[in-house]
């Protein structure tokens, strides 16, 4: 991990155009590889920010990220403040809490609660950057990713939408939807995920218990 606080300015060009003007921020690269854009505000995502697959080429005062979709980021670092870098080591990842846990399980018994007509492919279903909770298939065949929380929050949507990215780089996936399960699902989460297509279901727990727990199966 390498943590670098400077004065810079940020432009993106790809899908659209974005530019952040000249600020302190904190630049984040990670061992993957990916670069993001911090600032002191909005703890729940970066301003701006390349996952990998991408490329860093570093010249003075200037850094430019890209992929192989053609985006790019590109740095102009007026001056750096402060710099360290460390290696933080393999991380054996998210405990989900004994709700959120037991939540995934029983709807990975009962997938058909969440939308009609779903069949589980698999729990925990591996990606790149880790796994997204179900894969299911629709009554048509198609691939549809679950992310479960027990508070569904806009980081929860902002993780889907990654594993989604990864997911449609599978020919044997695509094209993937999304389905965001949750407790209870913040107004602002719904409305993020409504922007990129992601489907919205709130769950009753203890409704989901009363059900046949004998037809679960862990994966």
């Amino acid at each position: 991990m390498r943590l670098v606080i400077a004065t810079c300015s940020v432009d993106y060009t790809g899908r659209l155009s974005a530019h952040l003007p000249t600020a302190t921020r904190l630049l984040m690269v990670k061992a993957d590889g990916s670069v993001s854009v911090h600032s002191d505000g909005k703890a729940y995502k970066p301003l701006n920010w390349m996952t990998e697959p991408c490329t860093l080429v570093e010249a003075p005062g200037r850094w430019v990220v890209s992929n192989p979709k053609g985006e790019t980021l590109t740095i102009t670092i007026d001056e750096v403040h402060a710099e360290v870098a460390h290696e933080l080591g393999d991380d054996p990842g998210l405990q989900k809490d004994g709700v959120e846990a037991h939540l995934q399980e029983l709807l990975a018994a009962n997938p058909g609660s969440l939308e009609a007509g779903l069949t589980l492919v698999r729990r925990e279903y591996p990606t790149d950057i880790g796994p997204v909770d179900l894969l299911c298939r629709d009554p048509e065949g198609r691939a549809v990713a679950i992310e479960v929380k027990r508070r569904g929050e806009i980081d929860g949507v902002e993780q889907l939408t990654r594993y989604l990215e990864r997911l449609d780089l599978d020919g044997r996936l695509r094209p993937v939807r999304g389905i965001f399960a949750a407790q209870q699902i913040k107004p602002q989460a719904r409305v993020i995920a409504a922007a990129r297509n992601i489907t919205c279901v709130e769950v009753d727990y203890d409704h989901l218990r009363g059900l046949d727990l004998g037809r679960l199966t862990l994966f």
